[in-house]
C-alpha cells in the first residue's frame, strides 16, 4: 500500500501548478512550459478547444431560435450575468449559470464569471493600454491604499514581450500618461470620430482622443502564424469565440502554445478547494481539487504555485487555505487578505447627435470600438474635490431612418428605405475607484456551494469619490459635446452595481510591508514564497486602463523570478 501511495503521489507532481486558465493563467502556462517545466493547469470548469468548441460563431442570425435575444426563463436562471452586455444567445454559453453557483451579496455585487478552459479571455473586450507611473505612483502620490512595489521603469520591457505575442493594434501617439507599445497598425477612427479627436485637441491643452488600442491582429506578424492565428476580419463578433484567431485568447494563443512543448498537463473540471501548506517544510506543496462532476477529491504536488483563478475566486482560494500558520487564509499574517478590493466604475455614459458631415457614413465594422480618451483630471496636480480620475471611451455611427408603423407594403417601403439619420455619438467613463478596507471579499461561517466549499461573501460599494467623478465625467463631456457642436446631448447616470464593469481588483495586493500587503514586488506571497498571484487580485489599485494587459505582463515578469529562484534552489 506504501509503494501505491509513493507511485500516486508521483504522478501527481509537477514543476509548477497553474489555478485557472484565463488571461493571467494562460501567460504562466506558456512561460512555465517554454522553459522546460512540467506544468499542470487547473480549470474549474469544462474544456473549450480552439475553434472546435466555438457552436455559434459562423451562424447567421436567422440560424438563432430567438434572433440573439434572451428568454425570459433565462433571464430569470441568471439575472446576474443576463445584465452583461456578451451574455446573449450567442454567446450565454461561455457564462456561468448564477443558479448553480450561488454567492452572498451583503452589498449588491454583480459577479460576472466563465468558467471555462480560457475563462473569460473568450469574452473580454479587448482593449489593451499600459500604465504609467501616473498610475503606479498614484497611491503614494495621492495619499491611499499602499504603495506599489513596482513603477513603470519594472514592467515596461514585459509590455513589449508580451505585446508581440498577443498582438496588440494601436497607434503611437507620444503621450505621457499612456506610454506607447509594441504596435500593429492601429485602426482608424471614422470620420466623426476624428472630427471630436480635432476638436478636443484644439481647444485643451492636455486631452487627447486616440484609437482605442485592442488585442486583435490588424496585420499578423509571423510570430501569429507561428500561433495558428490570423489576420482579424473585423466581424465583430468576438464573444463567440474566434474561429481566425484574430483577437487574443487563451484558447487561440498561449495555452495551445504551451501544449505543443510537450510540457503542459490540462485538467478542466477540476475546482481547486485550497492550497496545501506544509507547516514543518514553512512552504506551500501543492492544492487539493475537487472533481467538478464527481466531487472526488485529488491533491497535487508541485515546487512553485501559481493562482491565477480571476480575482474574486483567487482570493476565496487563499481565504480557504488555512493551516496552524496561516489559520486567517494563505499568508494572511496582515489580516488584509479579501480587503481593498476595487473596481472601475462604469456608471455613467453621455450620447448626442451631430448633422455636420453628412457626406461621410461608416464603412465596416471597428473591433476597437472606435476612440479612446485616456485621463486628463488631476493628472499633473490636484484640481478637483475628488481623487484621482477615469478615462472615456467615444464612438461615432450613422445608420439608415427605418419607419417601423404600418403594415404590409407600406411597411416593406419603409424598411427598404436608404436614407440615412443623423451621426450619433457615444461616450461611456472608466473611473478609478479607491480601494478600501470597508470593500471586502470573506468566506460564508456557514453556507457551502455544490463542492464543500464555503460561499463567498462580496460587500463592495460606491463611495462619495465615485459620485463626484461620475458628476464631474458628465459635466466635462457636456462640454466637449458642446463645444464639437453636438446636439441632444443627453446624460444617462445607470443604478448598476458594482462588478458589472468585470474589472474587480484586489484583495491580495501587492505592496513593500508584509504587515499591510499579500504579496512583494514578484507578486510572490511574502510569507510563503513559493506561491504567486498574477491576476486582478494582485492589483494594489486599479488605475483608469483596462486591467488585462498588465496582468499578462506581471504573470510573464513573475514566472521569470520564480524560475530563476527554482534553479538557484531558493523556492
Amino acid at each position: 500500500m506504501a509503494n501505491i501511495n509513493i507511485d500516486s503521489r508521483k504522478k501527481n507532481t509537477f514543476d509548477a501548478i497553474v489555478v485557472g486558465s484565463g488571461i493571467s493563467g494562460g501567460w504562466a502556462a506558456k512561460e512555465f512550459t517554454e522553459k522546460g517545466l512540467k506544468t499542470l493547469v487547473l480549470e474549474r470548469g469544462r474544456d473549450v478547444k480552439h475553434i472546435v468548441d466555438y457552436p455559434t460563431t459562423n451562424k447567421y442570425p436567422y440560424e438563432f431560435e430567438h434572433r440573439g435575444e434572451l428568454t425570459q426563463a433565462v433571464r430569470e436562471e441568471s439575472p446576474i450575468a443576463s445584465r452583461c452586455y456578451a451574455f446573449r444567445e450567442d454567446a450565454m454559453h461561455f457564462f456561468v449559470k448564477d443558479k448553480e453557483h450561488p454567492y452572498v451579496q451583503e452589498k449588491p455585487f454583480d459577479w460576472i464569471r466563465g468558467y471555462q478552459v480560457g475563462g473569460k479571455s473568450l469574452l473580454w473586450a479587448r482593449q489593451t493600454q499600459r500604465w504609467s507611473d501616473f498610475d503606479f505612483e498614484g497611491p503614494k502620490r495621492d495619499d491611499f491604499a499602499v504603495d506599489w512595489p513596482i513603477r513603470y521603469r519594472d514592467i515596461d520591457s514585459w509590455y513589449s514581450y508580451v505585446e508581440r505575442f498577443a498582438g496588440i493594434s494601436g497607434h503611437k501617439d507620444g503621450l505621457q500618461a499612456l506610454p506607447d507599445g509594441d504596435f500593429l497598425p492601429a485602426y482608424p477612427l471614422n470620420a466623426v470620430e476624428d472630427y471630436f479627436k480635432k476638436v478636443v485637441g484644439s481647444k485643451y491643452a492636455n486631452r487627447h482622443v486616440i484609437s482605442s488600442r485592442c488585442a486583435h491582429l490588424s496585420a499578423p506578424k509571423q510570430i501569429h502564424f507561428d500561433q495558428g492565428r490570423g489576420q482579424c476580419q473585423n466581424r465583430v463578433l468576438c464573444q463567440r469565440g474566434c474561429p481566425f484567431g484574430g483577437y487574443f485568447s487563451s484558447n487561440s494563443s498561449t495555452l495551445p502554445w504551451a501544449e505543443k512543448t510537450g510540457n503542459l498537463t490540462l485538467k478542466p473540471f477540476s475546482v481547486v478547494e485550497s492550497v496545501i501548506y506544509d507547516d514543518r517544510l514553512g512552504k506551500a506543496t501543492g492544492v487539493r481539487v475537487v472533481d467538478t462532476n464527481t466531487k472526488e477529491v485529488t491533491e497535487y504536488y508541485a515546487k512553485v504555485i501559481f493562482v491565477n483563478a480571476a480575482a474574486i475566486n483567487t482570493n476565496l482560494i487563499l481565504l480557504n487555505s488555512t493551516s496552524t500558520r496561516f489559520p486567517q487564509g494563505l499568508g494572511n499574517d496582515s489580516g488584509v487578505l479579501g480587503k481593498y478590493v476595487a473596481f472601475h466604475n462604469y456608471s455613467a455614459r453621455i450620447s448626442a447627435e451631430y448633422d455636420g458631415l453628412k457626406e461621410f457614413t461608416k464603412d465596416g465594422r471597428n473591433p476597437s470600438d472606435g476612440g479612446y480618451m485616456p485621463r486628463f483630471r488631476n493628472l499633473l496636480k490636484q484640481e478637483t474635490d475628488f481623487k484621482r480620475g477615469y478615462a472615456a471611451g467615444f464612438n461615432a455611427s450613422r445608420s439608415p431612418l427605418r419607419d417601423t408603423s404600418g403594415f404590409g407594403a407600406e411597411l416593406k417601403a419603409q424598411l427598404l428605405n436608404k436614407e440615412l439619420g443623423p451621426w450619433r455619438v457615444g461616450s461611456h467613463m472608466m473611473g478609478e475607484t479607491i480601494p478600501k478596507e470597508s470593500n471586502y471579499v470573506k468566506l460564508d461561517a456557514s453556507k457551502k456551494d455544490d463542492w464543500g466549499i464555503p460561499l463567498l461573501k462580496i460587500s463592495v460599494d460606491y463611495d462619495d469619490n465615485d459620485a463626484k467623478m461620475k458628476q464631474d465625467y458628465i459635466e466635462q463631456m457636456t462640454e466637449m459635446f458642446t463645444e464639437a457642436g453636438f446636439k441632444n446631448i443627453t446624460p444617462n447616470v445607470s443604478s448598476q452595481a458594482p462588478g458589472l464593469d468585470i474589472h474587480e481588483m484586489g484583495g491580495v495586493r501587492m505592496g513593500y510591508d508584509p504587515k499591510t500587503s499579500i504579496l512583494n514586488k514578484w507578486n510572490q506571497l511574502h510569507a510563503c514564497k513559493n506561491v504567486f498571484v498574477t491576476d486582478g487580485a494582485c492589483m494594489t489599485s486599479t488605475s483608469t486602463q483596462n486591467p488585462s494587459l498588465t496582468y499578462m505582463a506581471l504573470t510573464a515578469r513573475a514566472v521569470d523570478y520564480a524560475v530563476s529562484m527554482m534553479r538557484k534552489n531558493e523556492l
